[in-house]
């Protein structure tokens, strides 16, 4: 009996670490003091940091003012997918929204991200990048989601253990 139990244990833990695992590049995306009618599109980064395909199946916004759009592709393990929210920036104020987001991850079935900022029609002027300024970001962002997936990778290891 202690044979048959430990064996469901064991192959219970081995079906919790071979899964998908959704990882995202940052949780919160803040849009700082931007003027009214001002590009609302920001983009948060979704990685497949398990060993199994991860699929989105809705993302919701926590009202109309802000729009999410997603692919119901399945992410591969080791690639990313872009989640698309666009706020409507016409609404003059400071601005915290909530967007659920629901995937076949076993143990974040339910992830929240957030936007947040503020539409002030005293806001300076967005500056234009450089082409330099562009290069650094995309960078930027590329480091950000390799090290959120090496994260994840740690913590699949430790929780194998």
């Amino acid at each position: 009996m202690k044979k048959l139990i430990a064996g469901i244990a064991l192959f219970g833990t081995f079906a919790l670490a071979s899964a998908q695992t959704i990882t995202f590049d940052k949780t919160t995306f803040d849009y700082g003091t931007i003027k009214p009618s001002s590009d609302g599109i920001r983009f948060f980064t979704v990685t497949n940091t398990g060993d199994k395909p991860l699929i989105l199946s809705n993302v919701k916004a926590s009202c109309g003012c802000t729009t999410p759009e997603f692919s119901q592709d399945p992410i591969m393990p080791g690639k990313s997918a872009k989640i698309k929210v666009g706020y409507n920036t016409g609404i003059n104020g400071g601005f915290n929204k909530m967007i659920e987001v629901f995937s076949n991850d076993p143990a974040n079935s339910r992830s929240v991200i957030y936007i947040k900022g503020n539409v002030d029609a005293n806001a300076p002027e967005p500056k234009p990048l450089t082409p330099e300024e562009l290069k650094a970001k995309a960078k930027e962002e590329k480091a950000a989601a390799k090290a959120a997936a090496k994260e994840a990778k740690k913590a699949a290891k430790a929780a194998a253990k």
